[in-house]
């Protein structure tokens, strides 16, 4: 009985599955049936970016969220097993020891023949990858040395079958290395080739602009969850039903531009300038942008202040808004702001209506989504915003989520959407273009800031 009575807090279809599954393959274990007897949901997968890792506020990654998502969907606890080897992924999820992995690499011909997997959600390139200055590579018989992967990678499990027509062919594999890790040291000049998906190469580029892309390896290639192939479907069947309610209801699409949205566009002056402004001018103002955030993150602030003013605490555009944080003559009044280029007056007062544009976005509205908006806000006025969001929800859209409110900004430019608007036309694209590159700018500085806590914490030690 108590079996069933767990079976009856699943969802309608997911029921329908269980019972269907375990009348009509009596010789094979219900995989979902046990995962609902059982009460926890096993998935393995691999520290990084895009996977899984702890955060400030705890576990964190876009395949973690997802793996969650799934538990709270059949109402079980989720349970995560952060591997340092696919091979061993692999080997737990086919002996049984794991439910799922979730690892975030791509589908290939030879695991399609050992393992099961979950619908397809994401489509990735692999770029052979190489360090900004070198000579570029055109094709795998250029190359000057050999490639380095992980083993048991889709990227090794490539170069496996590119050797096959190419015997000359140097690549060699590591297991004590990450993806990023290697990124990192071709990167740093310590290795001459590696090969990245372009979702993790677009995160490390924020963060190691001289990294190059020499040529696509393998064109657009899915990213699916491995399943052992010895169950039935019914575990299957769940994931094609999740995966398929969270893309009609906007979840993955929340998630995926949390994760990836904002670093897709990349530009390595920019970039680059950015770091050496941060190691070389943010210091002298890093004390101001603490005392002042309150409860607000510091770096975010900062960031603000760079897409403001590049840290120029005498900067000034052509409509007149001024300082490091680039207040108009009416927002440094309201803010008792009496010199706009005075740094400290102008972190505070920008800090200040900035803390003042999040109150003021609705309070349904959670973060970041609430932060990205009221970023917009503090470009485009909070009567732009509005209009964007109302626009958002005429066509359909969340305007409650920025991944849907950015998509009709640019529309405020456009006379046939701002003549039905209240407040008119607006520059929409810039204000888009600012919330982006803001977000990218505070990526860089949270990795730049932990990475020299860490350091610090090592030498203490």
């Amino acid at each position: 009985m108590g079996f069933i009575r767990k079976l009856k807090r699943l969802p309608g279809y997911l029921l329908a599955t269980v019972l269907l599954a375990s009348c009509t393959q009596p010789e094979v274990p219900n995989a979902l049936s046990e995962l609902i007897d059982r009460q926890v949901l096993r998935v393995g997968t691999l520290y990084g970016l895009t996977t899984y890792y702890n955060g400030v506020d705890g576990p964190m990654g876009f395949e973690y969220e997802l793996a969650q998502g799934f538990a709270d969907y059949l109402g079980i606890e989720l349970q995560v097993y952060p591997y340092y080897s696919y091979n061993s992924l692999l080997e737990q999820v086919a002996s049984g020891n794991l439910d799922i992995v979730a690892a975030g690499d791509a589908i290939s011909p030879q695991l399609a023949n050992r393992f099961k997997f979950g619908p397809a959600y994401q489509q990735v390139s692999q770029k052979l990858v190489y360090r900004q200055g070198a000579t570029r590579p055109a094709n795998l018989e250029s190359l000057s040395a050999p490639i380095l992967v992980v083993e048991g990678s889709s990227h090794a499990r490539t170069l496996r079958n590119e050797n096959v027509a190419l015997p000359d062919l140097k690549w060699r594999v590591t297991d004590d290395r990450d993806a990023e890790e290697l990124l990192q040291m071709v990167a740093e000049g310590e290795l001459t080739y590696t090969v990245a998906d372009t979702n993790i190469l677009d995160l490390q580029r924020r963060r190691y602009p001289q990294l190059s892309i020499g040529f696509t390896l393998r064109q657009l290639q899915s990213i699916a969850w491995v399943l052992n192939a010895d169950q039935d479907d019914s575990l299957r069947a769940a994931l094609i039903e999740y995966f398929g309610m969270i893309q009609q209801n906007g979840t993955f699409k929340v998630l995926e531009e949390k994760y990836f949205g904002h670093v897709r566009q990349f530009n390595y002056v920019d970039t680059r300038a950015f770091i050496q402004a941060a190691e070389s001018v943010l210091p002298q103002y890093q004390p101001l942008f603490q005392q002042y955030a309150g409860a607000m993150d510091w770096r975010l602030l900062a960031a603000m202040s760079y897409q403001e003013s590049h840290w120029k605490p005498d900067a000034t555009s052509y409509t007149g808004v001024k300082g490091l944080m680039m207040l108009t003559r009416d927002t440094a009044r309201e803010m008792n702001v009496s010199s706009r280029t005075d740094a400290e007056q102008s972190i505070r007062g920008g800090t200040e209506y900035f803390a003042s544009l999040l109150e003021r976005i609705p309070a349904r509205i959670a973060s970041p989504d609430r932060i990205w908006l009221a970023l917009a806000a503090y470009n485009i006025g909070l009567g732009h915003l509005e209009d964007a969001r109302v626009l958002t929800q005429k066509q359909g859209g969340n305007p409650d989520l920025w991944v849907d409110v950015k998509q009709r900004l640019p529309l405020l430019r456009q006379k046939k959407y701002y003549r039905i608007t209240k407040f008119g036309y607006a520059r929409g694209d810039e204000a888009l273009q600012y919330v982006e590159n803001i977000r990218r700018y505070y990526d860089t500085l949270v990795w730049l800031d932990e990475r020299q806590t860490a350091q610090v914490r090592y030498s203490m030690e």
